[in-house]
C-alpha cells in the first residue's frame, strides 16, 4: 500500500505494564503477517534541522522524510521512501519503493529514479529540493506487529531497543546505535481507521496507561542536542 490515512496514538511502556497488557488483551489479537521485524531508517533534513524542530513544536501539520526498510538491507534490495505528515491528529503517510542503490544514486544525481510510484516519488524530490534534505539521523528499533482478531485494519505495534547513530547514516552499515534509554521501555502504536475498541480502552483504563506525545526523531534529536553530536 503507498497511501495511508489513520490515527496513530502512542504509549510509552515499562516491562511491568506491557506484561500487564498483553496478559489482559492477548484473547483479542493477533500476530500481524509481519510480526516480528527490525525497522531502520534514516531521516533527512537540512542544516538547520527545520523538519526536526518543527516536529518538536508541535504544530498543526508536520511533515517527515526518510528511507526505511525493515531489516538491515543490501544495496540491491528493495526500500521504502517515505513521506509523513500529520494534520489535527491524523496521519497520512505516502511512500515509493525502490531499490536502495537507485535512492543512493538519486542523492548523487538528483535524477529521477524508476519507483512503484512515480507520483509520490516527485512529491518527495520537491521536498528534497525545496528544503535542501540530506541525511541527518539513523534511527532502529526492534518491532512486534499484531492485529485485532475482529478487524485486520487495527494494529497495534511494540517498538522496544530503540537506538540511534548520527554518523554512518547508511543502512546496509547494520542496526547499531546508541540506545535511548538503558531502561526498559516499549513504545506502543495503536494505529486505526476510525478509533479504539472498547475493549482496549477499557484495559488501558482499568491499568491507568495513557496516551503520550512521543516522537522518536524529535526525543533523539533533543538528547543529541544535549550531548552536542547535531
Amino acid at each position: 500500500m503507498n497511501n495511508f490515512r489513520r490515527i496513530e496514538q502512542k504509549y510509552i511502556l515499562n516491562e511491568d505494564e506491557y506484561k500487564k497488557l498483553m496478559s489482559r488483551i492477548k484473547s483479542h489479537i493477533k500476530k500481524d503477517i509481519y510480526y516480528e521485524s527490525t525497522v531502520c531508517n534514516i531521516y533527512f533534513d537540512n542544516d538547520r534541522n527545520d523538519l526536526i524542530i518543527n516536529s518538536i513544536e508541535k504544530p498543526v501539520f508536520k511533515q517527515k522524510v526518510r528511507i526505511r526498510s525493515y531489516k538491515v538491507p543490501k544495496k540491491e534490495d528493495n526500500v521504502f521512501l517515505e513521506l509523513k505528515a500529520k494534520t489535527n491528529g491524523i496521519v497520512y503517510k505516502r511512500r515509493t519503493e525502490l531499490k536502495l542503490k537507485d535512492f543512493y544514486k538519486y542523492l548523487d544525481t538528483k535524477e529521477l529514479p524508476k519507483t512503484n510510484n512515480d507520483q509520490i516519488m516527485k512529491e518527495i524530490d520537491y521536498l528534497f529540493n525545496q528544503y535542501d534534505l540530506k541525511p541527518k539521523l539513523f534511527l532502529a528499533y526492534d518491532r512486534k506487529s499484531f492485529c485485532s482478531k475482529d478487524d485486520e485494519t487495527f494494529r497495534i505495534t511494540f517498538d522496544e531497543n530503540l537506538r540511534s547513530r548520527s554518523t554512518d547514516l547508511i543502512l546496509e552499515n547494520g542496526d547499531q546505535g546508541t540506545l535511548f534509554t538503558e531502561d526498559k521501555m516499549y513504545i506502543m502504536e495503536i494505529k486505526s481507521l476510525m478509533g479504539m475498541p472498547n475493549w482496549l480502552y477499557s484495559v488501558l483504563s482499568e491499568l491507568k496507561i495513557y496516551n503520550q506525545s512521543f516522537s522518536k526523531i524529535g526525543s533523539i534529536y533533543q538528547k543529541f542536542k544535549e550531548e552536542e553530536y547535531v
